[in-house]
């Protein structure tokens, strides 16, 4: 019975669906994100597309890949908005090969650099530390956008962005401390679209908390042999 039910919701939910896998290239931005699960024994992604404002909806999409093919599937070449996302490669390869812009998640990159200030290396310590002070300004900037003439806090987002990256671009040898510097000059302009934007976001929050349900089902549901509720799958 309770086959059947699903069936018959699935069928019915079948069309709507479908519209709105049409209208995902047709959108501005789109904040992507995903989640990995298994099923009879093989790996398959919950892959979430949401897309806020006043056309807001998520889709969701499982697949077998966690690759960019995925993107490349259900965006095409015809997608010419911004994605939200964080740093997972498949999203930078999908930048690569379009004309797509993103926008890297900044609340994924300030765990990483608050690593930083966990270590034991007093150089990395300190660029983390440096980091994140110059990280702060440009948000206190960002938050003062409606507050400031439009010249002036355009002069002050310039000028807390390019601090932030003299900073990030002066790494000590350690390799943590040098892996999020190559992030910045890889892909810097990537983090400040917001800046630039008006209604993009500096995260990736949206997505996530769309997808939330998802992750908390798996991490309840799936347990271990002996029933001590640790995740089944990474």
């Amino acid at each position: 019975q309770v086959v059947k039910t699903v069936q018959k919701a699935s069928a019915a939910l079948g069309p709507g669906h479908q519209q709105l896998q049409h209208a995902l290239p047709e959108q501005e931005y789109l904040g992507i994100d995903e989640t990995g699960h298994p099923e009879r024994g093989r790996g398959l992604w919950s892959w979430c597309f949401h897309v806020p404002g006043e056309n807001r909806f998520t889709w969701f999409h499982i697949d077998p890949s966690r690759g960019s093919k995925v993107l490349k599937r259900y965006l095409g070449k015809a997608f010419r908005g911004i994605i939200g996302c964080d740093y997972y490669s498949a999203y930078r390869k999908f930048l690569r090969e379009t004309n797509v812009w993103l926008q890297l998640c900044w609340a994924h990159l300030i765990r990483d650099v608050k690593y930083l200030t966990t270590l034991s290396d007093r150089a990395t310590r300190g660029y983390g530390q440096r980091l994140l002070g110059k990280i702060k300004v440009l948000f206190r900037t960002w938050h003062r956008r409606a507050q400031m003439p439009p010249e002036k806090w355009q002069l002050a987002a310039a000028k807390a962005r390019r601090e932030l990256l003299g900073v990030a671009r002066r790494e000590p040898t350690r390799k943590e401390a040098q892996n999020i510097a190559k992030r910045f000059r890889d892909h810097g302009d990537a983090y400040f679209t917001f800046l630039d934007t008006p209604g993009i976001e500096p995260t990736n929050n949206g997505p996530e908390r769309q997808i939330r349900f998802l992750a908390i089902d798996i991490d309840g549901t799936l347990l271990t042999p002996k029933g001590l509720g640790r995740r089944a799958f990474g």
